[in-house]
């Protein structure tokens, strides 16, 4: 079941230069590293990284997804769920969208990423260009259940090839920032 519950209050994605208050250096340095995530968190957790799939299918799009992929309300788009492991625990919630007309010509399968990691595929591939990253309080509605916590902080990017447009958010959990904190040589 994919985590899309309206929440009360829609969040504001906010690119760097509107971001106040600012958050600690620790916490700006990773929402804002334009590098592979993935290739951070597999440095971090010393090659123990994994990709767990909670959700893929079609659905209808948030509001907040079909404006940033410049679409129509309530478009269908692929949507990919996911946690991002290090050594076992969720590190990271990454949802992946991308519209149902772009991805059938788009020669892009998400669907038979299975554990494989949608990022690196799109760092791995020169065509794709990253528009900048926006960032959130994302609201607890669209986190998963074991996943809710307050206040945690969302980065959002959209990855564009040609016609082909896919937008992936990526939620830092708490267990994140332990890791970091307790092997800050490897972040």
């Amino acid at each position: 079941m994919p985590h899309s519950t309206p929440p009360t209050l829609a969040p504001a994605w906010l690119p760097h230069s509107r971001l106040m208050p600012l958050p600690d250096a620790q916490t700006l340095d990773w929402l804002f590293d334009e590098g592979s995530l993935t290739r951070r968190l597999t440095r971090l957790s010393n090659d123990g990284f994994s990709v767990t799939p909670l959700f893929e299918g079609w659905q209808t799009l948030r509001d907040d997804e079909c404006a940033a992929l410049e679409l129509p309300a309530e478009s269908q788009g692929w949507v990919r769920e996911v946690y991002l492991r290090g050594h076992g625990q969720p590190w990271v919630f990454a949802r992946s969208v991308a519209a149902r007309s772009a991805l059938q010509d788009g020669g892009l399968n998400m669907d038979e990423l299975g554990s494989r990691s949608l990022g690196e595929l799109l760092f791995c591939d020169q065509a794709f260009q990253r528009r900048a990253i926006e960032v959130c309080h994302y609201p607890l509605e669209w986190l998963p259940a074991e996943s809710r916590a307050p206040e945690l902080w969302g980065r959002r990017s959209r990855f564009d090839r040609g016609a082909l447009s896919v937008l992936v958010a990526e939620i830092f959990l708490p267990s994140l920032w332990l890791a970091a904190s307790a092997h800050p040589e490897n972040c």
